[in-house]
This record gives structure tokens, sequence and C-alpha cells, in this order.
């Protein structure tokens, strides 16, 4: 009798892990590398005791074991088990074509950091465009993986979006549309440190699902969306809403006035531009938001031209009755390299006039390409400046020390400069060309 139900709860239980398999495929086999082929590199792969082992080599480019398989839409798990010294990652999305990053692999790579910066399931463009996602949009993430044990890795790759799990803590969710189908890598690091050499990072339970996908449910964490004037169901989810259309001036009128400019601005491919003006005819053309704010997260993307100054206000009141550009705290856009008015606090990003911002060289980006601008001020009036991801510039709007900034600048002669308990966001029209896009916000309560 206890052989029958011995036998009975052992069918139960195939039949239970069985279903709990469905829809998944080992893309290791567990004996040998078949289904995966070695680019760019010279570091070793083999397989050892049903892992994949990869061991780094001195002064080899870096090294990939790619799937012969091209993958678009998929979720895929893997376990990992790093050096600790070593940083590696795991292609997805990824391509390799002559005449292009001299002939080497390119493509979304997922971080596997276990340096102190702790940037594990952020997502690199290898190759390509650099950071798209790294865990200081994301801090909570850092401390997800554990150095010296194995670690589960999730990727969801479904239509634009790829997000990231590090033992099932939400790293990266990133809408991107710029590949949307290629191989999948392990990826050895180059090393050009002789003690280096010799490391080796692992990895098992390779496995991935193709077919009727379920993506996992909203969590919360922060959104980068690279698709223009879009938002995503999880910005949504997370309070977001466009503040500019991408296509008409709905929302949106002349600072001072009641209608939008009739010169000065344009809309073109997607793109709210500042046209270049020069003498008489450089007038402010700033505009504003018809809607107010207090508290709030402001995103938006920026371009600029060569020598260019414009810039993002908010809390603008309208109340000083100014002839030129209206007043407000303001998010600088600037080039600092080529404009003759550079000076500390009126660079990139910076609190214009009053505060300097970090000079992180990996915010920055060359003066044409689109830039990642974001704004927070909080209920309680402490506010942020962040550039391409990177917090650059923190202050707490009334506080004494911007008090004492205000009092020293040319702000002085406005009475409560920079404290009003809302306003409008503002786009200024400097006389130089610049494109704004993917505008949105959302309040912070």
């Amino acid at each position: 009798m206890k052989l029958k139900y011995f036998l009975i709860a052992a069918v139960l239980f195939t039949g239970v892990g069985a279903q709990a398999q469905k829809g998944w495929k080992s893309l290791f086999n567990g004996k040998d590398l078949t289904g995966w082929k070695q680019l760019d590199g010279k570091a070793k792969f083999e397989v050892k005791n049903k892992e994949i082992v990869g061991t780094t080599v001195l002064n080899t480019p870096n090294t990939f074991l790619a799937t012969e398989q091209e993958y678009g839409d998929f979720i895929l798990e893997a376990e990992c088990l790093a050096d600790t010294t070593m940083n590696s990652g795991i292609q997805v999305r990824s391509e390799s074509k002559p005449g292009y990053n001299n002939g080497n692999g390119y493509g979304y790579q997922v971080e596997i950091d276990p340096s102190k910066r702790a940037y594990s399931g952020g997502i690199y463009d290898s190759g390509r465009r650099g950071w798209l996602y790294h865990l200081e949009l994301n801090p909570s993430a850092k401390t997800a993986l554990k150095n010296g044990t194995w670690n589960k890795f999730r990727v969801e790759c479904i239509g634009h979006t790829i997000r990231t799990w590090v033992n099932g803590i939400p790293a990266a969710h990133l809408v991107d549309a710029e590949t949307p189908k290629g191989f999948i890598a392990l990826q050895i690091h180059d090393v050009h440190d002789a003690d280096k050499a010799g490391k080796q990072i692992r990895w098992r339970n390779i496995r991935i699902q193709t077919e009727a996908l379920k993506a996992s449910p909203y969590d919360g964490i922060f959104v980068v969306n690279n698709v223009p004037n879009s938002l995503s169901a999880q910005e949504v989810k997370n309070g977001y809403s466009l503040l500019w259309d991408g296509k008409t001036t709905a929302g949106w009128r002349g600072a001072y006035k009641d209608k939008f400019p009739e010169h000065g601005w344009e809309i073109n491919n997607g793109e709210l531009i500042v046209v270049k003006s020069s003498g008489a005819e450089a007038v402010h053309g700033d505009i504003v938001t018809q809607k107010k704010f207090s508290a709030f997260e402001l995103q938006f993307d920026f371009k600029l031209t060569e020598g260019a100054n414009s810039g993002v206000k908010y809390f603008v009141t309208e109340s000083e009755n100014n002839k030129g550009s209206a007043i407000g705290l303001e998010y600088q856009i600037f080039d600092d390299k080529k404009h003759p008015d550079t000076k500390n606090n009126n660079l990139l990003a910076s609190l214009y006039e009053l505060v300097a911002p970090d000079k992180n060289p990996r915010a920055r980006k060359k003066v044409g390409e689109w830039n990642q601008g974001m704004i927070r001020v909080y209920p309680d009036n402490k506010a942020e400046h962040w550039l391409n991801g990177y917090k650059v510039v923190e202050y707490v709007r009334g506080s004494a020390e911007f008090q004492s900034l205000v009092a020293v600048s040319k702000y002085k002669v406005w009475k409560n400069f920079g404290v009003a308990k809302e306003g409008s966001v503002l786009l200024q029209d400097h006389g130089d060309q610049v494109s704004f896009r993917s505008i949105k916000i959302k309040t912070l309560l």
C-alpha cells in the first residue's frame, strides 16, 4: 500500500514538474557547446560539471559565446557565478556585422557587476551607445547580486521593452526600438593586467521561452523610454502623462501671452524646435505650460546645436512683468565648450546662476546627440537635476543656503524668487536652435 501511494505521489510530482517546465527550452545541453559559437576575442570557454566556464585571457578583446540562432521576443533565465574582480554580462538582441564596430559584436548587454559600483542587471549598449539603464536610476537593486555564490538573472524582451531581474529583484526597465532581434551571448571581458588573467565566469541552467510569452506584472521602478513622445504601460502606471503630444501646440502658450507664438518655433518629425534667429529677430518667444505644477518629476529629451543656449524653467509664475525671458528656476541647456558665456554656474544641467553641476563625464554627450534631462522637486522642496541618468545638482528651495545664493545673484531683485507654491514649466527661446521631445511629467504627492 505504501508503495502504491509513493508511485501515485511520484506521478503527481512529475506532472507538476513538467507543468512548471512547460514552454521552456534549454539553451545549453550541459555536455558541450552545441548551438553556440565564439566571437571576437580569444578568452576560453569550456564545459565542466554541466557548467559553461569562461576564463579570461590577457590582452584579447571582449569575447562572446553567442547562440547560433537569433531571438526577438523571449524570456531568458540563467544562473551566473562571477569572480568578484571581474565584470561580465549577458548579451541579448545583439549583432555582429562586418564594417560596424570593427566587426565586433554589439548590442544590449545585461550587466554582471560584482564591483562596488554594483550595476548588475543594468543595461549597457555594448559597442554602440553605452549605458541605457544603470542602477543610479534604481539604487534599490544594487544589493541584489550576492558575491561568491550563484545568482539568477531573468531577462524579458517583449516588443520594445527589455526588463531585467537579479535574484528576483527588478533591476532595469528599458523601452528601446534600436534592435528588434539578435543573438544571445555570454561575455568574458577583456583584461590587460596580468593579475586578472585566468579569472573565471561560470554559467548554468540557461533556458528560454519564445512562445505564448506572459510579461511579469509591473512593479513601479523607474522606466527609461527611448521611443520618442510615447508612454509605456508601466510609465502610465507610475503616474506619468505626456506634457507635449509630439504633434501640436496643445497645452502650451507663449509666456505672458494667451496663445502659442506665431514665430520662433516649429514642429517637425516629432520634435519641438527653437528656430535659430539673430539680431532684431532674437526675441524671447518662450513657451509655458497652461497647467501649473508643484511637486513633480519632469522628463525631457533635448538636442543642442553648436554654441547653443536654452533652458527649461520651472515654478514660472509670470508675475514679474519682465520684458525679457520669464523668470523661474532654470535647468540650463548649454554648449559648455563653444558658447562664449561659459562659467561654472551656467554649465549644462546647472541650476542657472546658482548651483554648478557635478561635472560627471559619463553624463555628457556630444553636441548633436539627444540628451535625457530630468527635474525632480519633492513635496519637502528638495530639488534635483539629472542628466542622462546621473544626478548632477541637488538643492532645497527656500533653504538658508538657497536664499544666500539668490542674494548674490541677479535674481535678488525679485522677491521670493524660486519659492512659489506652484508654477508653469517653460521652454526657453534664446535665439539658438535647440530641439525638444518626449516631455512628460508626473506629480509627486
